[in-house]
């Protein structure tokens, strides 16, 4: 065994990414304060082609050299904007078609691992703030919530890390399920 150098992975170029099909997913941040958790939440969509990520109120936007740190170039790759108001990016997600999930505890959240996305749908995943989670204004717009269960002394994950179970997860169902 050796570790495949970076010619030997065959990564594609950014115009490749851009122009590549994507999962019908994209990534709304619901007011995420961490800079670091915004980069890794790009960085995550670059490595699963996740169709566009959108940043909503106080949420960090690129350029920005903490969110450079994590996103690694990957601001450059995947699709985004900022709306200033996440009822506002929701109800325009809502008109395009998706189906909003919101990834938050919720009284009826689905175990991640109980839930199959359909094939012809499109999704977008909410993910909050990370002290106080979703807000209630997206949970009021929510098609469904699903929640990663945790069996240790903490409620919660890192955003960063959630993110990325999650959008493994879609990506899983999407890739390799014919």
């Amino acid at each position: 065994m050796k570790k495949l150098s970076l010619d030997e992975l065959g990564r594609i170029s950014v115009d490749q990414f851009k122009d590549s099909e994507k999962i019908p997913v994209c990534i709304l941040l619901d007011n995420v304060r961490s800079l670091h958790n915004v980069g890794s939440a790009f960085r995550t969509a670059d490595a699963f082609r996740v169709e566009r990520i959108f940043l909503t109120g106080i949420t960090g936007t690129p350029p920005h050299r903490e969110i450079q740190k994590t996103a690694l170039g990957a601001t450059e790759s995947v699709t985004w904007a900022h709306v200033e108001s996440t009822a506002i990016a929701i109800q325009k997600l809502k008109n395009e078609g998706y189906t909003i999930v919101i990834v938050e505890q919720t009284t009826v959240s689905l175990p991640l691992q109980t839930f199959f996305g359909e094939k012809d749908k499109k999704y977008c995943l909410v993910f909050g703030n990370e002290v106080h989670g979703v807000s209630e204004e997206a949970i009021a717009l929510a098609d469904l919530a699903l929640e990663i269960p945790q069996l240790g002394t903490k409620h919660s994950l890192n955003i960063s890390v959630c993110l990325g179970i999650v959008v493994w997860e879609m990506f899983r169902h999407y890739a390799f399920k014919k």
